[in-house]
């Protein structure tokens, strides 16, 4: 009886303990949290870059010993972990007010100081030394590759890894992910839209002054693409497919049609609707048989229920994965098959067409293109080429059928003055306008309404084959 309560005893003791090592190390978290959110506002940049130096990397700090009591009592909890996180909100809390007042500079500097030669040092201190290795531990893990993510809106480097083209997309998993801190997840979410916003006015930019820019040897703006002036040829092609009902009406139609159906119906009509406008029959078969296979297992317990917003949604996140990553892990069978053997454009439309049933699934997309690139993000650009051709047509197609968008075909007219009989992509100018956002005058409309020479003929075999689905008109 007395070992048992002496046991008690212990085990009371022991639970104590660790509440309040508990408490302490949420304490030393909560006081460098307010620290750095008090410091990125009062002082300035260079300034907080040297103080998170001196306090991380050499355990000083001047000003107030209680940041180094709140950083020493992480090390002592032994928890890498813990540290890791602390250490992770206090660099978003920096980069959050850094973007807001525009300071990149700074962002880069404190990225920078995982760097410092300093790490590499050992020192008489153990916790020192302990410090100075899990830096170096975060500097080689994922961790740090996301926040060197928040580089690529200002970075202009022609050498660097085709994947960082793609960020917008690469950072969706971090403000999706409901770990993460709120600061790192608000400062995701803000500079995907941001590199999202970016390239949209570039291409907009480019493809409605490139014909002025020749005309005055001038150099044109900048193409955001690396299909260079084929992107053009694209931008046509993909605006032809469409027809004579764009994309967005006949989901509105389907939408319509398929209201209070039971899902097992809905399920069938939505197999119709993906690959409706396809032309080569072989091909449509293959996909609509393997479409077929996935679709038709679906939330089966709901085949003799009215379809809701709530079952329309999951069932666009589940093909969205059939066409992308069933796995989060590799690639599905379709994508390889339809992206390897140069149907990247017929992939991308059929992504467009579930996108606009359910814009709340474009978030879930995003996502699936982040898992697929950091799967082939240790393969070299040209081993995965069609990838890469891939993510950039659906950047574009996604920029064109944007709602602040607006592209258009206009016919030239020839010598004679009449538009051209035949539907002739050469014969046609591309007109862009787009809305912006002002931050400093508010909302204004901007209208960028200017054609687009064409740069004479090209090949696009390399940028969008598509020998078995010719152009919808």
């Amino acid at each position: 009886m007395s070992v048992n309560l002496e046991k008690n005893e212990i085990q009371k003791d022991n639970d104590l303990k660790v509440k309040e090592q508990i408490k302490l190390l949420n304490e030393a978290q909560e006081l460098l949290y307010c620290v750095w959110m008090d410091r990125v506002k009062k002082s300035p940049t260079q300034k907080v870059i040297q103080d998170f130096r001196n306090i991380f990397i050499h355990l000083l700090d001047s000003e107030n010993p209680e940041t180094i009591a709140a950083v020493y009592e992480l090390i002592i909890s032994n928890s890498e972990g813990d540290f890791r996180n602390t250490l992770k909100r206090c660099c978003y809390i920096l980069i959050n007010n850094w973007t807001t007042r525009r300071h990149p500079e700074a962002i880069q500097s404190l990225i920078e100081i995982f760097g410092d030669p300093a790490l590499e040092e050992e020192t008489l201190s153990m916790s020192l030394n302990r410090l100075r290795d899990w830096l170096k531990n975060f500097r080689n893990s994922k961790d740090y590759e996301e926040l060197k993510l928040f580089l690529a809106r200002y970075e202009e480097r022609e050498q660097r890894h085709w994947s960082e083209r793609y960020a917008s997309y690469l950072l969706v998993p971090q403000y999706v992910n409901m770990s993460n801190s709120p600061e790192q997840r608000e400062a995701a979410r803000i500079q995907a839209q941001q590199l999202r916003e970016r390239f949209k006015f570039e291409l907009a930019m480019y493809t409605a002054r490139l014909h002025s820019a020749y005309e005055r040897q001038g150099e044109p703006d900048k193409n955001p693409t690396v299909f260079g002036d084929k992107v053009l040829k694209l931008i046509k092609m993909i605006m032809a497919k469409r027809g004579q009902f764009s994309y967005k009406n006949i989901a509105n139609i389907f939408l319509e049609q398929t209201k209070g159906i039971v899902y097992k119906e809905f399920k069938i009509s939505l197999q119709k609707y993906l690959i409706y406008s396809l032309e080569n029959r072989e091909f449509v078969g293959l996909i609509n048989t393997l479409l077929s296979k996935s679709i038709k297992n679906l939330y089966e317990s709901n085949d003799d229920k009215p379809l809701t917003d709530a079952l329309l949604f999951r069932t666009c996140k589940r093909v969205i994965e059939f066409l992308t990553t069933e796995n989060r892990q590799t690639p599905s069978q379709l994508f390889v098959l339809l992206v390897s053997q140069g149907h990247a454009l017929t992939l991308v439309i059929i992504l467009l067409k579930i996108t606009l049933l359910c814009k709340q699934v474009r978030t879930h997309l995003e996502t699936c293109l982040a898992k697929l690139i950091e799967y082939y993000v240790d393969y070299p650009e040209e081993e995965c080429k069609w990838v890469v051709n891939f993510l950039e047509i659906l950047k574009i197609t996604f920029v064109i059928y944007d709602e602040n968008m607006r592209y258009n075909l206009i016919a030239v007219k020839n010598e004679s003055g009449k538009a051209s009989p035949t539907i002739d992509l050469d014969s046609y100018r591309i007109f862009s306008q787009q809305r912006l956002n002002l931050k400093a005058g508010g909302e204004a409309d901007l209208d960028r309404l200017s054609p687009a020479q064409d740069a004479g003929e090209t090949d696009l075999d390399e940028l969008a084959s598509e020998p078995d689905d010719s152009a919808d008109r």
